[in-house]
């Protein structure tokens, strides 16, 4: 059964932006970007230093040029599109970085410090061997190029290497940081989970226990009322209305407060598979769930890991969850009805879950694996995008 979920994609470059650099996305602090003035200062000398009248104009103009580009990744950054505008201004600063070696020499390699920060913040150490190439070109350069008549250029090099492990070191910490706070967020959404577990319980032992009882009873006194007693009938049929009532609203409560969430029933799944003896492959962690399909994806958890501890004589079960779907495996060889794929005959859970997808519109697979086992597969995912 395979129906599509209509809804429209997600905005252009939106995964990119959320991939990217940390550390730009936090704004450069105000001492760093001290020091890449003094970069651009460091070139600026060297353009006073190498070339007089028109050519130290140009040079000049060069180096406002890079200085606006740079200026112009930090102004983009936190926007949705930035990731799309980085990448080619990076490039026209590459151009004019190399542009401006004919003004400043071995001075212009300062530059390179300053260019590769947004791209050091983006590719963290997969930068390292970019650096490493800049730096050597940077120590080797002024010296190689024998009509400079100048030395090593350890000044670019060791700034370059430096700048590039300063901002490495402040984009990992981000990301520690965050990852800590995610931990955290997921500790108090688990235990506030538990707490409300445990106060639905509470009403349904205590209260819905004690309504039931109050019913019942006032059922059993309206049946024994004589005929004669009508007003104690009718105030009795009134007891017995405002307790179904209340125990109506207590279970409203409880239902509200046992709302299903992915995380809760993965944790049921886990101990639901522990006791009937089957290893269990789940996911660490749910955080990339969409949280508007959290429910949807939650009852398809429950309902396929339920047939596997329930059918499917199986020794381990494979939990694999996406953002917008899930995928549940069993390496079971206990056939069912429902192996055929035809909704009609399968299962009360199979056809309700089946049912909810489709009100969804999403996609909704359930059948037999090879060589053996079973699965089943569902996804929410927008038009075009769904693959089993």
């Amino acid at each position: 059964m395979h129906v599509v979920h209509e809804a429209g994609d997600e905005a252009p470059g939106a995964a990119a932006a959320a991939s990217s650099a940390r550390w730009l996305e936090t704004r450069p602090p105000r001492v760093l970007l001290a020091g890449l003035l003094g970069y651009v200062g460091a070139t600026a000398a060297g353009v006073a230093s190498y070339s007089h009248g028109m050519g130290a104009i140009a040079g000049y103009v060069i180096l406002a040029g890079f200085c606006g580009c740079f200026v112009g990744v930090v102004v983009w950054v936190g926007s949705l599109y930035w990731f799309w505008w980085m990448w080619p201004l990076v490039g026209v600063m590459s151009a004019l970085g190399l542009a401006e070696v004919a003004f400043a020499r071995g001075d212009a390699f300062y530059l390179a410090a300053v260019l590769l920060v947004p791209v050091v913040a983006h590719l963290e150490r997969r930068a390292w061997p970019v650096v490493a190439a800049v730096a050597a070109a940077g120590l080797v350069a002024p010296w190689a190029v024998r009509s400079w008549h100048e030395s090593l250029g350890w000044g670019p090099a060791i700034s370059i290497f430096f700048t590039s492990l300063l901002v490495l070191a402040f984009s990992e910490t981000l990301s520690s940081n965050q990852a800590l706070h995610d931990a955290q967020a997921e500790i108090a959404r688990l235990a506030s989970q538990a707490e409300r577990a445990r106060i639905a319980r509470d009403l349904h032992d205590l209260l819905g226990h004690s309504l039931t009882a109050i019913t019942m009873k006032a059922e059993l006194a309206g049946r024994l009322v004589g005929p004669g007693l009508s007003d104690a009938a009718r105030e009795i049929g009134e007891i017995e209305a405002l307790s179904r009532q209340a125990l109506a609203d207590v279970r409203a409560a409880v239902s509200d407060y046992r709302d299903l969430t992915v995380a809760g029933e993965l944790a049921r799944a886990r101990e639901l598979l522990r006791v009937s003896g089957v290893t269990a492959e789940l996911p660490g962690s749910t955080d990339g769930v969409d949280p508007a399909h959290q429910e949807l994806l939650a009852w398809a958890i429950r309902e396929g890991v339920t047939n596997v501890a329930r059918h499917a004589q199986a020794t381990r079960c494979t939990v694999t969850l996406s953002r917008h779907a899930v995928e549940i495996t069993d390496d079971g060889t206990c056939a069912t009805p429902a192996h055929k794929g035809d909704l009609a005959i399968m299962g009360h859970g199979l056809s309700g879950l089946a049912e909810r997808i489709a009100a969804a519109a999403g996609t909704f697979e359930a059948g037999p694996r090879s060589p053996q086992g079973w699965r089943l597969w569902v996804s929410l995912e927008p038009a075009g995008t769904a693959s089993p």
